[in-house]
This record gives C-alpha cells, structure tokens and sequence, in this order.
C-alpha cells in the first residue's frame, strides 16, 4: 500500500497563521492591552510549534470563552475520503457507524487499535453520500519510525482496511485549509458579522438556525468554505475550515472584532482548561485521558463514538471482550488546591486512580473553590482559582439509584467524594504532602453546545 502519511520533520512545524501570531497579533493585543511585547510562548505540540499563551496569561484566555474565545487550530488535519465504497471502509477501520450518517452531520469518533486502544479521536463530516471529511488530532499525519518506533499516520491506518476491488481514494487536504475555531456565547455575533446570517442557517430548513453537529458550505470572497457547529469546549461554538488563499485576511478579521468584543486569542494552555471545564464531565483528549494501550470503556463520549452493534471494527472484539468482564473503570472530573499531574488518586487512604490531566482554572465559583477545605488564600479569595483535571479511576465510587444510574446529587445538592492527590513510589505508596479536592459530576461550566441558538443570536 503507497504511504500517504508525511514524513517525520525535522524540525517542529509552524502552523499558517504562526507568522500572523508573531508579526501581527503580538503588537495588536501589546497596543490594545498596554503590554510590553514579549516572544510567544510555545511548545512542541504534534510537531508543531504551538502557542501556550499569548502576552495574556493562560489563566485570562481560559476566562475569555465565558464570552468569546478564537483559536488557532491549524496543527489538526483533516483528510478526504471519497468514492462509492467510502462509507463501507470507514465503517470497518472507525467506531462509530459511518453509513449511517446524514450529509451535512457531524459525527465524533475514535480510531482504535486490534486491542482496543485509541489511536486517535475525530470528528468527521460528510460531505455527500461518497465523501468525508475526517478532523484529526496534530501529530497523526505522519506516518515514519523515529527512534525505532514505528509511527502510522491515520490516513494510512484507515486505507489498511481498504479491501481489493473497493472504489476509495484518500487525500490530506490540510495545506489548502486553515482551522480557526470561534467558541462562546458572542460567537454567533461575529461569524454573522463576517461571512453573514445564512451560513449559521440549517441548510434543510434555512428558516431555523444550524443544528449541534451539523455544517454548512458556502462561498465567500471567492472560495469555498465550511462552518461546523463544533468545537471541543462544549459551549456555543463554530469550526471554521478558510481557504487558504484567504486564510490571512480572514484570521485578521476575526481576531480584530474579537478584541474589539473583549475576546482574545487561546493558546494551548487555555484551550486545554477550556475542554477540561467543559459540561458535567469534561472532554478527553489524545495523547491524555486516550492513548493506543488502554480502551475508551466508560469514558463519557463513549457511547457518543463507539457503536457497538456494527456488525465488525477494528478494536469491537476487544471492546466486547472487556465489556463482558463488567468494567468498573471510570473517567471523572476533580477540583484541588493545586495542580494534581503526575499524581495519584486516593480514597479513604487507598489506591482509587492515576490523574491523566490537571490544570489552573479561573472559572470555577468561590462556593466550589471552598468546598475543597484548602487553606491556601488563592483557592479561598473571592476572585481565586483552583485546579480541575480529569482522573482514571479503578471504579466510580459515586452512589446508584435503583436503576444502576450514578447520583451525582442529592436534594439539588452536588455530591462531592473528598479524595488525596499524592506523589507514590514504584509500588504506588503515597509520598509527601497530599493535595486536596473532590470527585465531581457536576462540572465547571453548564454545556451550552446543544442549546438552541436563540439564546445567543441577539446577544
């Protein structure tokens, strides 16, 4: 089978718009906010340089998507499949039933390994009944071995399960689109004052506003476009796919009314507390809470991307054979005083969990701040903050009601599992000073993606 995944760089990659960052935002946001210009912040992030933060902390851009929030998302991917026999081999190699899918929806799923593992996650679009468009995470178009490690890019996992005689063709497109993603409730203001109201319109019906999980195509200064109503924050929010002939003047526009709108540009930082405070439960990334040697079992999009009566996909017999052991397993949201990576989880002094992301976050209440029992004056000050993250746990030790169904509350009242965050040795004994916090269900910040859009058109 011919290679269609690149090459590993040489060296981290920069993003189309890292120019723009650097040349024209910095001195922008500087001018704007009376700052001092600095160099970006950056890391090597799936082989790219990204930016952690910009001359604003992680912890202003992480606030901003309780208004409005713009991110460079140009590092992620995306991949074309067409052909008669696409829907037929998407089916076998992702989790998530492809067939099934309307043109014009979207559709989260994963791409798991023979044990199970998670290779990857994805949204995916169709496009028409023999075309997809698939979203994937940075990093996963490269397909090489570094280091002896031997690395396949998604596109070439994917066309493996091409079988003889089948009519598919399979195409990165990402050097001819750049991703921009608008999230929060002005939103809906500034794609409207751009590209104009009837791209946000449901295409079936175009006097109601876009469905969640849908996207539209359209023409604007003489390209083509798509808009996705997605985005990983789980609050209001569009996907923007920019050609990339109109990609500079566009991401200047947006960015510019954004900041004339009290939004600001997210780096890595914020947009990792963004996903992390996302609804009742957070959302899992790659590479974190997902990874190729542990299944998906019982995370919270689950069910959401894995369909478990297609007849056959890479990774469902593994599935099936953990799922008939009845796993315990459980992936929940925490707040502590501090940041809790590279710790353990206990409960009642024994061993429950192992943290896989935590982060500062400005967005939780003073009440849930308080009710860690910390001493520490940041978590208690009226404008505080405290950590939240996401931990694997052996089992969820949140009580059931009659029908089996967790109880994240009692009487309108969140139910709260005090926990221990330790350090441990080699045989997971906790070492030093324990952080405190709690085990939650009932989240940071209400999800707001699903919700009709009049609640937000006319802010």
């Amino acid at each position: 089978m011919k290679k269609l995944g690149f090459d590993y760089p040489s060296s981290p990659r920069k993003t189309f718009l890292y120019d723009l960052e650097e040349q024209w935002y910095v001195p922008l946001l500087a001018q704007k906010r009376n700052l001092s210009i600095e160099p970006i912040k950056r890391s090597n992030f799936g082989e790219y340089y990204m930016a952690v933060n910009y001359l604003t902390s992680v912890l202003e851009e992480a606030a901003s998507i309780n208004n409005l929030s713009v991110y460079n998302i140009d590092h992620m991917a995306q991949l074309r499949f067409t052909g008669k026999d696409a829907p037929a081999l998407l089916d076998r190699a992702l989790a998530g039933d492809m067939s099934a899918m309307k043109v014009g929806s979207c559709k989260y799923t994963l791409l798991l390994n023979e044990h199970g593992g998670v290779e990857d996650d994805m949204i995916v679009m169709r496009i028409s009944e023999t075309e997809y468009i698939a979203v994937i995470n940075a990093g996963h178009d490269i397909t090489d071995t570094v280091n002896g490690k031997e690395l396949i890019a998604d596109i070439d996992r994917i066309m493996s399960q091409k079988q003889n005689g089948e009519e598919v063709e399979a195409e990165d497109i990402s050097t001819q689109l750049v991703k921009v993603d608008i999230q929060g409730p002005l939103s809906y203001k500034l794609v409207k004052s751009i590209y104009g109201e009837q791209v946000l319109k449901n295409r079936h019906n175009p006097e109601k506003n876009m469905n969640f999980f849908t996207f539209n195509e359209f023409d604007y200064n003489n390209a083509h476009y798509i808009i996705s109503r997605t985005g990983y924050t789980n609050r209001w929010g569009w996907e923007l796919y920019i050609p990339v002939a109109n990609a500079d003047e566009d991401f200047m526009k947006i960015v510019s009314q954004a900041l004339e709108m009290g939004a600001l540009l997210v780096g890595l930082g914020g947009r990792d507390e963004n996903r992390l405070s996302a609804g009742p439960f957070g959302l899992p990334l790659m590479g974190q809470e997902y990874d190729p040697y542990h299944t998906p079992i019982n995370a919270p999009l689950f069910e959401a991307a894995v369909d478990m009566d297609k007849p056959f996909f890479v990774g469902k017999a593994a599935l099936e054979a953990e799922l008939a052991t009845n796993p315990q397993k459980a992936l929940l949201m925490f707040f502590a005083e501090g940041i809790a990576s590279n710790r353990k989880v206990f409960l009642n002094g024994k061993l429950l969990g192992t943290v896989t992301s935590s982060i500062v976050s400005p967005n939780l209440s003073l009440e849930q701040r308080l009710a860690i029992g910390s001493t520490r004056k940041n978590v208690n000050a009226e404008d505080g903050n405290a950590a939240i993250g996401l931990a694997w746990l052996y089992y969820n030790p949140f009580p059931k009601d009659e029908t089996g169904k967790f109880i994240s509350e009692k009487d309108g009242v969140p139910i709260r599992i005090p926990v221990q965050f330790y350090r441990v040795d080699e045989q997971n004994n906790p070492l030093g000073t324990p952080l405190l916090g709690y085990l939650t269900m009932e989240g940071v910040s209400p999800a707001t993606a699903s919700k009709p859009l009049k609640f937000i058109e006319n802010l």
